[in-house]
């Protein structure tokens, strides 16, 4: 259905489809992946992150999801250039982004993220006299041997101290006119650390059993629900692959999903963001759902798709230096049409071209600009 040229066949209407998003009607299902750019000097994101950010707005895309931004907790960046989502001048940074993300007629949520272990002392300033924070005192597992450092592993009350830091960023992005807020809980950082085995080890009432070491996660979700109330949307992102272990799975059944997930969802929840490297795989064995469509399946919330949109290969390929060539997008598409999941988010491609969703609606795919490993680093 898909030829070498990456040309799509099916129907694109389901991907132009509207779609209730708290206070606004995203004009369709397309969402900026967030994706870390270190474009912030002193944690600042100024005039060329709100055009970088607009740019995708006026080329179509229906909600942006900003790069990870880090709460005011001291330990949560891992560079000076990651823009900070605390502290009077960074906000009115982020505030002009919103403004200018709403004029081009998108919705906008800032991704808050604490990095964790994934921090390393002597290369993440600011506060570069302090360790990763993680679960338990181990090493990422994604560091090399020689760069690895030991963590500082969380008493109960630094967990309360980050819980709160997230809790204040939540109440500064209603305050200052974004339209929801995503929580970065994927990916082996902080708050997924804790869901992971290899990374947590305590013997507390935060690990142990899954239902254990999704306590900090339920916790957190918890308070930033206070912060902002409840007609405010939440966003949680999560994977089952880690950085360091891209075949990981927490849940290796739909039971245990669902032991995962619904705790979440409880705690106030609203949207499901499932990372995968490559959405058309299936997630569990005797089904086609993919991530997404599990967690949409299991909990009832509407559910983000990411992995490989409009590419022939995925992210991780990508760093590692492997070219991407324009994919079709049936397989996708097919999935949309039966509402396997409710938003697509792309990533690389929308590096490559912000107008990739107007040129899609247009009919103009032939004239999409392709992927190029130089986007990675390329700030337009």
């Amino acid at each position: 259905m898909t030829d070498l040229a990456g040309t799509t066949t099916r129907s694109l209407a389901p991907l132009f489809r509207t779609f209730p998003f708290g206070a606004r009607e995203l004009a369709n299902r397309v969402v900026m992946a967030p994706m870390t750019r270190t474009h912030a000097p002193q944690q600042t994101p100024g005039p060329d992150v709100a055009a970088y950010y607009r740019r995708r707005a006026e080329g179509g895309t229906g909600l942006i999801i900003t790069e990870g931004t880090n709460p005011d907790h001291p330990a949560a960046s891992v560079s000076s250039r990651v823009p900070a989502f605390f502290g009077e001048v960074p906000l009115a940074g982020w505030r002009h982004v919103v403004d200018e993300v709403h004029a081009a007629g998108a919705a906008i949520a800032p991704q808050l993220w604490h990095t964790g272990s994934m921090r390393l002392s002597r290369t993440a300033p600011p506060n570069s006299e302090l360790p990763g924070f993680a679960p338990s005192a181990i090493p990422h597992p994604s560091h090399p041997d020689g760069d690895a450092e030991i963590p500082h592993a969380m008493t109960h009350a630094d967990i309360d101290e980050t819980i709160a830091s997230f809790a204040r960023a939540a109440g500064a992005a209603r305050e200052i006119g974004f339209d929801g807020v995503e929580l970065h809980g994927a990916h082996g950082y902080l708050v997924d650390a804790f869901s992971w085995t290899a990374t947590n080890q305590r013997t507390d009432e935060y690990g142990g059993s899954l239902d254990a070491r999704t306590r900090f996660a339920t916790e957190l979700v918890t308070a930033v629900r206070t912060a902002v109330g409840q007609d405010f949307p939440l966003i949680f992102r999560f994977s089952q692959w880690k950085r360091g272990a891209y075949d990981h799975k927490v849940a290796t059944t739909p039971a245990e999903l669902d032991r995962w997930l619904m705790p979440l969802v409880e705690a106030g929840i609203d949207m499901l963001h499932a990372s995968t490297r490559r959405l058309d795989e299936p997630e569990f064995d005797g089904s086609e759902l993919n991530l997404a469509g599990w967690a949409k399946k299991i909990t009832g919330l509407p559910t983000i798709t990411v992995g490989s949109v409009g590419l022939d290969i995925d992210y991780v390929m990508s760093r590692e230096g492997s070219d991407a060539r324009k994919a079709g997008m049936d397989r996708l598409l097919e999935r949309l049409e039966r509402d396997e999941f409710d938003l697509v988010a792309v990533g690389r491609a929308l590096l490559a071209d912000p107008a990739w969703a107007a040129k899609l609606h247009d009919g103009q795919e032939a004239d999409i600009v392709g992927f190029e490993r130089e986007h990675l680093t390329r700030y337009y």
